[in-house]
């Protein structure tokens, strides 16, 4: 079975082709970074209108790619959500089209079943069940997984998910756009001994998350401490450096408090973590010593797989499809979709 995948949930616009026998075999995908950057953050509406601009162009080179034509496709999977609902639509609306035209079925996709599902991109695959961490900049949720489509929320976050905390805070210490993989660059050449931050809602019983204190404690410290700072100065760069530092180390250890807390809840040592903030070095270290000293595992897709693809959305669709559950012909997307409610494919 043929995939082509489709992901165009917030700012970057992804396209790929998966086959069950072969693998991934074809993807593109483009980010609008320099597009937001002058803005600080995603405009909505400049996302929507770059999708529209940019996703029909992609299909033809994956297509190309692969030496296929759109008949030769045995599904189309879409993200419908959540997300921006203007670039959920674009993306939504192209996939039932295209679908329609090569008469073939359609099958909508939860983003973030999608990274949930990344790490199956690669060999060992994690088997079911296991614990996932799913730690975006739109989400931070652990999940008890028993199968594709059977999933128990066990905790997420109360306010901001943890990537939107490294991007705001990256942002308020002067950061440049995109925020969180700056925070953590800067963070390398910190002194991890010079700040304590707190480790929010880790004194307490529970696996919710909280990292808006987390945030305000870092921009108070920074303002505190570099006040009278001369700018430019190479005492300002290395408090920003130890800040940044102690902010994700203290997010890093309270996801990885919470994760221990999970896999010890369910009776699991399988944990998966999936999400943009996965590729972060620290975290990968972190949950790696912790899971050795457990003897657990940890899974995590390649980086190129841990921000938003096309390919995610192509394997997680073709196993939709396998199941047999496709779309009609009325295009419906959900900004706002809880995971649990989806179906299971058994």
């Amino acid at each position: 079975m043929k995939v082509l995948g489709i992901e165009t949930s917030c700012d970057e616009t992804g396209v790929a082709i998966y086959d069950d026998q072969q693998g991934l075999i074809a993807q593109v995908l483009y980010s609008q970074i320099k597009l937001h950057a002058e803005y600080g953050g995603v405009v909505p509406e400049l996302a929507s209108r770059d999708h529209v601009r940019k996703l029909i162009p992609l299909v033809e080179e994956v297509l190309q790619q692969a030496g296929l034509k759109g008949s030769d496709l045995d599904g189309v999977a879409y993200t419908a959500g959540p997300g921006l609902m203007g670039a959920l639509f674009v993306g939504a609306a192209t996939g039932r089209s295209l679908a329609w035209s090569w008469d073939i079925p359609a099958v909508p996709v939860h983003h973030m079943e999608g990274h949930l599902l990344a790490p199956m991109l690669d060999e060992p695959k994690p088997e079911f069940p296991f614990v996932a961490l799913l730690v975006s900049g739109g989400h931070t949720q652990l999940i008890e997984v028993k199968n594709i489509g059977e999933y128990t929320i066990l905790g997420e976050s109360v306010d901001d998910a943890a990537g939107e905390a490294f991007d705001k805070t990256a942002k308020l210490i002067g950061l440049p756009y995109p925020g969180g993989p700056e925070l953590a660059k800067l963070a390398e050449s910190g002194d991890v001994t010079r700040y304590k931050f707190p480790r929010p809602m880790c004194d307490r019983p529970g696996l919710d998350f909280s990292f808006s204190g987390l945030k305000t404690f870092a921009r108070n410290t920074f303002i505190k401490e570099c006040a009278e700072l001369e700018k430019g100065s190479p005492e300002l760069a290395q408090t920003r450096a130890d800040i940044a530092c102690a902010f994700q180390h203290a997010v890093v250890d309270t996801l990885a408090i919470k994760c221990k807390r999970a896999l010890k809840q369910t009776g699991l040592n399988r944990l998966v973590v999936a999400g943009g903030v996965s590729a972060n070095s620290e975290l990968r270290r972190k949950l790696a010593e912790q899971a050795e000293k457990l003897g657990g595992e940890v899974f995590y897709p390649r980086p190129a797989y841990c921000t938003d693809n096309g390919a995610m959305i192509a394997y997680a669709g073709m196993q939709r499809l396998k199941a047999g559950q496709i779309a009609d012909t009325q295009v419906i997307c959900k900004p706002r979709w809880p995971l649990d409610e989806l179906p299971s494919v058994r």
